[in-house]
This record gives C-alpha cells, structure tokens and sequence, in this order.
C-alpha cells in the first residue's frame, strides 16, 4: 500500500492509500514514501488545514472498521469545524451508548481527517488517541477555535 508522509505541527504524519482512497492517517514518519496523486493531493490539503482549517476532507476515505463504526465515524465527518458533540449525542444520532461510541472514536484509523478530536465527554475533554494524547485534541480544537469544555 502506498504511503506518504508530511510534517506537521503536531509532529510527523503518514497518510496510507488504497484502491484510490485514503485508509489511514498514523503518527510518525512510514518507512516508505510513495508519491501517488491521491496522497499528494491529501498531503497538501492537511498542509494548508493546518494554516486554515475549514471544510471536510474532499477525497475519499475507506476506513476499515465494523459497520458500526462506520455509522459513528460518519456521523463525526457531520460535525463542522470549529464544533463539537458530546459521546451522548452521537449514540442518541447512530444507536449505541457514549461508551461504545467512546470505543469507535477510538479506533477511528483516519484522525483529523475523520475529525475524532470533535466529541468531548458530557463533563470535560474526554480522550484522544493521537500521539501527543488529550494536548493533541486540546491543540485541534483551538486551532478550529472550538469552545473548550470545562
């Protein structure tokens, strides 16, 4: 699978294609450095997200994941920049519990792209799986000048 990678101000990135979509998103520097259009098309698009954050990540993405998860993460790719929803109000939109909708988040393989960072706990931040953990998410969000949760 090809892959590239892009510096960041949250630290290395590598974007991961297959079958003309984006499968994941991963902290750190890949080993291997393919430059197909695709991933070079994503790679400036996250480079200029990241002076400008606005609108959804406009080519594909296919995630691997239970369908479940994918009826989570699609309800994250609904939230607008600059917002966020609770664990509780995406399982009250796609079934579930703020628990296994936590759980989905979580293994969310598209960071940023499929904006995990934008579903908070009902008191407080919740957590993060980047690689800099919840000061990632605190960073993604001010950067989209999100309200923070106290």
């Amino acid at each position: 699978m090809p892959q590239l990678s892009l510096h960041s101000p949250l630290g290395p990135l590598t974007l991961t294609e297959e079958d003309g979509a984006i499968i994941s998103l991963d902290w750190g520097w890949g080993r291997d450095q393919t430059e197909t259009p695709l991933l070079c098309q994503a790679r400036d698009w996250l480079d200029a997200w990241f002076d400008t954050p606005k609108g959804q990540f406009p080519f594909a993405l296919a995630p691997f994941g239970t369908t479940y998860q994918k009826k989570v993460w699609d309800a994250l790719l609904r939230i607008p920049v600059g917002e966020t929803r609770t664990y509780a109000q995406i399982a009250a939109e796609v079934g579930g519990s703020p628990r296994s909708v936590g759980q989905a988040v979580g293994r969310n393989p598209v960071p940023i792209l499929i904006p995990c960072h934008r579903v908070v706990a009902a008191a407080g931040l919740g957590g993060y799986s980047g690689d800099g953990g919840v000061d990632d998410k605190v960073w993604l969000l001010e950067l989209e000048g999100a309200s923070l949760p106290r």
